[in-house]
């Protein structure tokens, strides 16, 4: 029985016999596949095709917002954004097409775009992601001369239950159950371990092989920042756990991390199964949420700024600052909870610990005290 291939990926044969694979998403554009077929660079130049592959829109109305979107995403703005940001705006327009796409462009205004986040307010997290990509648009369409004003101009992001970036942080009963469901050798804890000991976000996570690991220290540029900047060159020892993790799983030889065909991972494929995974150990988190995890735990036991910094591969002490902060509350609070003690509690304490305290006077008389 043959296997199935990942998503959107075809074939063809030429009039001259040749092969060609290529990339098309719905019924867009087909992105050829220059690299030798499993190859390394197959695999690299698919998981960009999908990634960054826009929707077609069928037969856009010149003016209007669809027609404007489709030619933004043809731009050289939209291609200096990193691949995860295009594919996670790619989302916000095909929704946005959907409900407003044949409506005027210079009829949108600032109450527009803020009725679109109100729509979204029960998820603020999901509601800033609408509001981010809008503004990304429209910013090109005001340099472009397609507008006469910015709309999304004093329209503010939502205050939200999230935390610093939208993701909930596992605590340790989650990584405790999660092992416990996933036993070292299988795949998702091969995944759990990888994410943890590392600290790298999902997308490095499936990119890391042993083409990265010299003297048992994997070495990498992370995923491009925002705006096309290359991203922090991270250096991270294996440690016993991941260790132990990689040596009894079965891995690709260029990505650990491979789905059941023994393919590398697109990143998004990857967190909706690593999701799968946590939810059968009845656990909320994420990936992302591991990565949090990992430097709330670094920074409780003492790593610094500069550090976390270096772990996570963070170009600036924002971030940092935020885990560093916490981690200092927390521990001020814990030394500072005895001074809540009431004086007499105090003194009591004092003289339980004097020598003989608590004896009678016969007792010490007899041991000569």
């Amino acid at each position: 029985m043959p296997r199935p291939r990942p998503p959107h990926l075809h074939r063809e044969e030429t009039r001259h016999g040749s092969v060609v694979w290529y990339v098309r998403r719905d019924r867009g554009a087909r992105i050829r596949i220059r690299a030798e077929y499993g190859s390394d660079g197959f695999w690299a130049e698919y998981r960009a095709a999908v990634e960054g592959a826009p929707r077609p829109s069928k037969g856009a109305k010149a003016g209007t917002l669809t027609w404007a979107l489709d030619h933004y995403r043809k731009s050289s703005a939209w291609a200096g954004l990193s691949t995860a940001t295009r594919r996670q705006r790619e989302n916000i327009y095909h929704a946005v097409i959907k409900t407003a796409g044949s409506v005027p462009l210079r009829g949108i205004t600032s109450e527009t775009i803020r009725a679109g986040r109100e729509r979204r307010a029960a998820t603020p997290h999901a509601a800033n992601n609408f509001l981010k990509a809008m503004r990304g648009f429209f910013a090109w369409a005001f340099e472009d001369n397609l507008i006469a004003a910015d709309p999304t101009k004093g329209v503010k992001l939502l205050a939200g239950p999230n935390d610093a970036d939208g993701f909930h942080a596992w605590s340790q009963d989650e990584l405790d159950r999660f092992e416990a469901r996933w036993p070292v050798g299988t795949r998702e804890r091969l995944a759990f371990d990888l994410l943890l000991y590392t600290g790298l976000r999902r997308g490095d996570a499936v990119r890391v092989g042993r083409q990265h690991v010299r003297d048992g220290v994997i070495t990498i540029r992370t995923e491009k920042h925002r705006r096309g900047k290359l991203g922090e060159e991270v250096s991270i020892p294996i440690l016993p756990p991941l260790a132990a993790s990689l040596e009894a799983t079965k891995t690709g030889d260029l990505a650990f991390l491979i789905n059941e065909l023994g393919h590398p991972w697109v990143k998004e494929s990857f967190g909706n199964w690593f999701g799968d995974a946590c939810r059968k150990a009845g656990c909320p988190g994420s990936a992302h949420g591991l990565r949090k995890a990992g430097a709330t735990r670094a920074a409780e036991r003492g790593a610094t700024e500069r550090q976390l910094m270096a772990i996570f591969g963070w170009s600036t002490g924002k971030m940092a600052q935020h885990y560093t902060r916490a981690a200092d509350r927390k521990r001020l609070a814990r030394d500072a909870a005895e001074l809540l003690l009431p004086a007499q509690s105090e003194n009591k304490s004092s003289r339980t610990l004097e020598s003989g305290a608590g004896e009678s006077e016969n007792v010490r008389a007899k041991s000569g005290r």
